[in-house]
């Protein structure tokens, strides 16, 4: 297992709306910077913005990197967008190359969640689990696994993709096509996209929270679908991985709220399908924290 104090360099995290950078020192933020993801930009333009707000940071030529993204990195470091609703523009990139060409040296490259599953085992939340899911809601939702110590991992960079299952209160196609999914009732993008339709002029997911805690009856019960939708995403992970530990993250999963609404769902299964269910302990930093976790030399390094 990794010591926190031996990460040191600059991580980038692309998300569906933000892109991050931070400095790390001995496991530590020091600097950080942040603009917003330019989602129809090509790959190219996106790893040339990852470099300059690297530079904002104060990369440095000694620096290690690491690069967190949003979308399927596979085991050779080819890049594709799973929901071309978030980033429009991608199609078999070899980001690892293309990444380490513009950065001048070997760049580690992976997907966020990812990222952020591996930092709440370590570092985090995680930590003592025998079967771990983190959990992302937010513009989409995401995740992935470590279970026996291992990081769940597949040849098409697709394990993880949790939002892609199907949930039985979903009736709507989200951006990967599939009908139905878990993202396409419970993500940010699905909430504000509800809201719309329901004739409230609401710019994000953030006004319907606004509107729920001031007491919107229509808001709370957009809400609630989305964390329905999330607690039996919960429970099929417990059913089909053994999953002892729900580690919840994002924008939307670390709202105030948000996680008791996802408890009452998962009151209502069976005891051997309740997840225990923590929020991140590092916030939105794990992902930039666990692009510098060094890989194990026996996995990929995706």
């Amino acid at each position: 297992m990794p010591a926190r104090d031996t990460l040191s360099g600059v991580a980038l995290d692309l998300g569906g709306t933000k892109l991050a950078a931070a400095r790390i020192a001995q496991g530590e933020v020091v600097a950080r910077a942040q603009v917003a993801t330019r989602g129809s930009a090509s790959a190219a333009e996106q790893v040339r913005d990852m470099h300059a707000l690297a530079r904002k940071v104060g990369l440095d030529s000694s620096d290690r990197v690491g690069l967190a993204v949003a979308g399927r990195v596979d085991a050779g470091g080819i890049w594709r967008a799973v929901n071309t609703e978030t980033l429009s523009n991608l199609d078999d990139v070899d980001l690892r190359q293309l990444a380490s060409e513009v950065f001048a040296r070997f760049v580690t490259v992976l997907n966020d969640a990812q990222a952020a599953t591996l930092a709440e085992f370590h570092f985090g939340s995680g930590q003592g689990s025998a079967a771990m899911a983190y959990v992302t809601v937010s513009t989409g939702v995401g995740g992935g696994f470590v279970i026996g110590g291992v990081p769940v991992r597949s040849p098409n960079g697709l394990a993880g993709h949790i939002g892609f299952s199907t949930s039985r209160l979903a009736t709507r196609r989200c951006g990967s096509g599939r009908m139905g999914t878990v993202e396409s009732v419970a993500a940010g993008r699905a909430i504000a996209a509800e809201a719309r339709r329901m004739g409230y002029p609401v710019d994000d997911a953030r006004d319907v929270f606004d509107a729920w805690r001031a007491g919107g009856e229509w808001a709370g019960q957009i809400i609630d679908s989305s964390a329905a939708a999330v607690a039996g995403m919960c429970a099929d992970l417990a059913a089909i991985l053994g999953i002892d530990r729900v580690v919840l993250g994002g924008g939307i999963g670390l709202a105030e709220g948000y996680a008791e609404r996802i408890r009452h769902h998962l009151d209502a299964e069976p005891p051997l399908f309740r997840p225990q269910l923590v929020g991140a302990e590092l916030g939105q930093d794990g992902v930039l924290l666990g692009a510098l976790v060094q890989p194990d030399r026996s996995e990929s390094d995706t």
